[in-house]
């Protein structure tokens, strides 16, 4: 790259490139490459999207799952028409908010700085576990377009369960992070841990083969593979999870799982600089998103790339908005928080596009996994900030606000679906990627490999520090500025997923940093 991004080594992924099929960017490859294979069999991208969630799942089990939820948003190209899904969590109808009591011990030990809880009932353990919804948000996407029958799409996922996902340096150290919390649950210890202690990592070499159990996780699948969806919420999976994690002391109840509906919402529309850009209008950061870009389309006129006077006015916009969105949304996640969340992207060979994004919320969820069902379990309990009396306090029967960011851009021939990973630091990266495909015409790699900057709370604002100085010099002379390098673990920023349809031409790719993930190309016989 060259003019404000050439500070510093340059270190690429190559993105893939598509003439006559789709693309799918995930952050898992295996999971981009079962997206690719149902592509290739005729399906439809929310028939890859459905298999994606499922196989990433299995494949990045600390991240998502069906015990998740989350939001996508959808484009169909024989309307030219957006959608947009939301499937998050909500607290049980029979949650007692008197078994959260304040400890008086100061702030929270995870994501948000609430007011601690007695024990941490909120942050893990089941009592931390709500509502899933990614399950019916995959299958209310697939009855509304899918092609391809639905056992069909979860083949690869039962596949990879079987097999184990397997543990190599990245895993180890993703799971080393964890292991204090995983050892408090016998069942995830006995998944992830030795001795109930160390990662599953012993006498590891880079030939080693080691894998996870994941037979229950594999029994599962193809329960819900051959009964469909509604055995999750109806069925014999949804009894099987109610009982244990009432067992285990948490809260969730026949009426909470046979009432959840994946909700169909009026997409939000945010005009941008002559082109659009449609997000998830409720319970997520589109909203916040759109506030931000607002705000920042008006305060600049874009130049030939990124400089000091737009990132400024980009800083300065996202920092109004997420001061509004503290005060009246209720949502104080910390901007230190690590990623906990996975995010993929689609277009097929017709140009239909599926942005997902879905999660347990902490990394590995309550740290709590149900035996009967092998599956990790939610902490969406935490979202939720335990005082009462506060725009997002804790109650029964309440829908979780999210920072989930997916969405749909489009300029002339060009449009894109794009998401990322990382918490609060999701927002200002989807909406500088966005920037950089709308205003300045870069590639989704280009676009993704360019250098950012994170302002998603506190005082200071994050860059990274291949940003030229005019950039950072800008910043620095109005607010406090540190500079961060992209490292695989843990993020200074979010992780990005996109794809780019550009006439009939599809592009996409990841996060340079992320181990594993991919952009993966249909490939025909």
């Amino acid at each position: 790259m060259s003019g404000n991004f050439s500070r510093s080594q340059s270190t690429r992924k190559p993105g893939v490139t598509a003439t006559s099929g789709g693309v799918v960017a995930a952050q898992h490859a295996l999971a981009a490459e079962a997206g690719a294979q149902v592509l290739a069999a005729g399906g439809d991208a929310v028939d890859a999207a459905v298999a994606v969630s499922f196989a990433i799942g299995v494949l990045e089990p600390w991240m998502s799952g069906p015990m998740g939820g989350g939001a996508m948003m959808l484009w169909r190209a024989d309307e030219k028409k957006p959608y947009a899904l939301h499937y998050g969590m909500r607290s049980s109808t029979s949650l007692d908010v008197s078994h959260y009591p304040l400890s008086g011990a100061g702030k929270a030990s995870d994501l948000f700085p609430w007011e601690a809880v007695v024990e941490d009932r909120n942050v893990t353990g089941a009592s931390s576990i709500a509502v899933p919804g990614t399950v019916a948000g995959a299958a209310e996407a697939h009855r509304r377009f899918g092609k391809l029958p639905w056992r069909d799409l979860l083949q690869p996922a039962i596949a990879h369960a079987k097999a184990g996902m397997h543990v190599d340096w990245y895993a180890a150290l993703i799971i080393a992070s964890s292991a204090r919390e995983l050892a408090k649950d016998k069942d995830a210890a006995a998944l992830f841990l030795e001795d109930g202690q160390w990662p599953k990592i012993f006498g590891w070499t880079a030939l080693s083969d080691i894998r996870l159990d994941q037979s229950g996780h594999a029994a599962t699948l193809e329960r819900l593979a051959e009964a469909g969806a509604e055995d999750f919420y109806t069925g014999d999976i949804g009894a099987a999870l109610i009982k244990d994690v009432t067992d285990k002391g948490g809260f969730l109840t026949a009426e909470d799982m046979a009432s959840y509906r994946a909700e169909w919402q009026d997409p939000l529309h945010i005009p941008y600089n002559g082109a659009n850009i449609w997000a998830v209008p409720t319970l997520t950061a589109g909203p916040t998103l759109a506030h931000a870009i607002s705000h920042w389309q008006s305060a600049y006129t874009p130049s030939t790339v990124p400089d000091g006077t737009s990132f400024a006015a980009m800083a300065e916009a996202m920092r109004a908005a997420y001061e509004d969105r503290l005060t009246n949304m209720g949502d104080h996640e910390s901007a230190k928080a690590p990623g906990c969340t996975t995010h993929f992207s689609i277009v097929d060979k017709d140009g239909n596009m599926v942005a997902m994004t879905q999660t347990l919320l902490s990394i590995f969820g309550s740290r709590t996994l149900s035996p009967s069902t092998g599956l990790m379990m939610n902490n969406g309990i935490m979202w939720f900030d335990p005082e009462q009396g506060k725009p997002n306090s804790l109650a029964p029967g309440k829908r979780c606000l999210m920072n989930v960011c997916p969405v749909i851009g489009e300029k002339g021939e060009r449009r894109f679906a794009l998401g990322a990973s990382g918490g609060r630091k999701i927002m200002p990266a989807v909406g500088q990627i966005s920037s950089f495909l709308l205003d300045y015409g870069m590639s989704m790699q280009d676009a993704i490999e360019a250098p950012r900057i994170d302002v998603s709370g506190g005082d200071t604002i994050v860059a990274d520090e291949r940003l030229s100085d005019d950039v950072t010099d800008a910043l620095s002379a109005r607010w406090s500025l540190a500079t961060a390098k992209r490292m695989p673990f843990p993020y200074a920023f979010a992780c990005p997923a996109g794809v780019l349809r550009d006439g009939s031409t599809n592009s996409g790719t990841t996060e340079t940093f992320s181990p594993w993930g991919d952009g993966i190309a249909e490939v025909r016989d």
